[in-house]
């Protein structure tokens, strides 16, 4: 028994003396992040339901391949399936495997990869989250300004807009492309369903980098609205018309019409749209038993296994792939511009209303929701404590959530046509 633990030593450490140090210090290098994550999940910086799971799986399949060789590590990390072929894949999910029969043999292997198969690679996942930020949405704040909300939503998209060319310009494909410039609307499950659909060779980084980023939108954008607004214009207070109340048949009959015209209009991306608005739906038909089933085991369980699927799909050998560094740069400068864009925006009413119009509330139309019009409330009341602009920033917020949807339903549409 000593005999045997000594030798295993000895080849451990064998093996970590001729490994690979650029391979060596990613597996570290993604441990360590895996476990601030953790950290920062704890500490609310980040979303603790999404980055706990994340960052344990990230820091777990990492550690589990550490001290094996890139020859061993090949093995274990690939799920081995009949007549010797092999899957890429990591200690828990093979998430390339496409042939019928190796799919039937990983599924009794790898244990994450029922889940993985039947709600992750499909985009059912993705298509939950987004019904749970359905349910939680009250679109009577974009009905009650909806030209107002509209108008900021399209300043609000100018990152996932302008990332597009220049990412290509960069030396993407198309499909990559797109996918990358949608972490521009700062909406996860958004970025996920293209990534999937337009992006399967990249669309782990891609949605790794796009959840790692969404908490910038908390930490970052507060420093950008400082630098770009100055507190005398920070402080303005609204000027607060008579809205009509939207009722909730007004909101039911907005959600279904919504629905149709946008399916129709981009039916590849019909998923997304079908269930944002069926999330709205049941809400405003005040369907109680059905709102609590969808913003309770389907919204946080989706949202639990996302978290646990992204980490454990980020072993080394991904993010070593040459073009991880350009999505982590690209990334931010979409999550840049849209802040800018969502500013600008907001600067542009102000003119337009005779100076009458906190421009802070621009930044919301990043669809963030409601992450960015929490973030505009707080830096305006940091300011001026008694001004209140949430309202309205709701109101840009929900609308950046619509407009980030027919984004994604554009390039998912158009983008294989072009390709034909």
């Amino acid at each position: 028994m000593n005999s045997s633990l000594f030798l295993t030593l000895f080849q451990g450490l064998d093996t970590l003396l001729h490994a690979d140090p650029v391979l060596m210090a990613t597996r570290v290098g993604l441990m360590l992040l895996g476990m601030l994550l953790v950290y920062l999940g704890r500490k609310g910086v980040l979303e603790p339901l999404l980055m706990i799971p994340m960052g344990l799986g990230m820091a777990a399949v990492n550690a589990g391949v550490l001290f094996l060789d890139p020859t061993t590590a090949a093995a274990v990390t690939e799920t081995t399936v009949e007549a010797g072929a092999r899957v890429p894949g990591t200690l828990f999910v093979a998430p390339l495997v496409q042939q019928t029969g190796n799919l039937m043999y990983v599924l009794q292997v790898d244990f994450l990869q029922p889940i993985y198969t039947f709600a992750f690679s499909n985009g059912l996942i993705a298509c939950l989250v987004f019904m749970g930020i359905g349910v939680l949405l009250d679109v009577g704040y974009l009905l009650a300004r909806p030209f107002l909300s509209m108008f900021l939503a399209l300043f609000g998209e100018l990152g996932t807009v302008g990332t597009f060319p220049v990412a290509h310009w960069l030396g993407l494909n198309l499909g990559d492309s797109a996918s990358i410039s949608m972490v521009g609307g700062a909406d996860g499950p958004m970025v996920l369903f293209t990534s999937l659909m337009l992006s399967k060779e990249l669309f782990v980084p891609i949605t790794v980098v796009a959840y790692l980023y969404l908490g910038l939108t908390y930490g970052g954008y507060p420093y950008l609205i400082r630098f770009l607004v100055p507190a005398k214009l920070r402080a303005i207070r609204p000027v607060q018309k008579k809205l009509v109340p939207i009722t909730s048949s007004e909101k039911l009959a907005f959600a279904v019409v919504a629905c149709t015209v946008l399916c129709l209009l981009f039916p590849v991306a019909a998923p997304l749209f079908f269930c944002l608005f069926l999330g709205v739906a049941v809400r405003e038909a005040g369907l109680k038993y059905f709102v609590d089933l969808i913003d309770g085991p389907l919204l946080y369980g989706a949202t639990f296994f996302l978290g646990l699927l992204l980490g454990v799909l980020c072993e080394a050998s991904t993010i070593l792939d040459p073009k991880v560094l350009l999505l982590l740069i690209l990334g931010i400068f979409a999550l840049l511009l849209s802040g800018i864009g969502g500013i600008l925006g907001g600067y542009a009413v102000y003119l337009l209303s005779g100076r009458k119009f906190n421009p802070v509330i621009g930044i919301a139309a990043v669809s963030c929701v409601p992450t960015t019009a929490k973030v505009a409330q707080k830096e305006v009341s940091h300011v001026a404590p008694d001004v209140i602009i949430l309202p309205e920033a709701l109101g840009a917020n929900i609308s950046g959530v619509i407009t980030s949807a027919i984004l994604a339903g554009v390039y998912v549409t158009l983008i294989p046509l072009i390709l034909k």
